[in-house]
């Protein structure tokens, strides 16, 4: 045996060793990121399962042409306004945290649990029905009663 087949197998193995180095390192990079996103949906769940919010109260004032929803907190998890979202007869309505309240306070974007959340929104028209969805995806719907 000559020079060539040493060198020739040397070059093999160093390619292979060259090769799995690469392997391992795609691989362990791609298994961390599945670890991570399976991490963070389980947070997802534990959020979404300590997050209830209940409308006490849906009424519309004609005269004023507004629509008021008081919706209560009834979860253990925190709630922002800034990602809260309300839908009125499957309309989404904007510029409403801005005047919202939570537990009196009109300056806060803080919703912690048992307190109120007491939003006003403009509508020409009595609607039907209110739609109140926190960021993890948990609703409550209620029908629109006139005062």
């Amino acid at each position: 045996m000559g020079f060539s087949v040493s060198g020739s197998a040397a070059i093999i193995f160093v390619g292979m060793f060259i090769a799995f180095g690469m392997w391992h390192t795609a691989a362990a990079n791609s298994f961390e990121q599945v670890a991570d996103a399976e991490s963070a949906q389980s947070d997802a769940a534990v959020e979404r399962q300590n997050t209830a919010v209940s409308i006490a109260s849906a009424t519309y004032d004609a005269d004023a042409e507004e629509l008021t929803v008081a919706v209560d907190n009834a979860g253990a998890s925190q709630l922002r306004l800034s990602t809260t979202d309300i839908l009125v007869d499957g309309t989404y309505e904007t510029g409403w945290p801005d005047t919202a309240t939570v537990a009196g306070e009109g300056d806060t974007d803080l919703w912690l649990s048992g307190e109120r959340l007491t939003a006003t929104v403009a509508a020409t028209s009595q609607p039907d029905r209110v739609k109140v969805v926190t960021e993890s995806g948990v609703a409550d719907t209620a029908g629109v009663t006139a005062p």
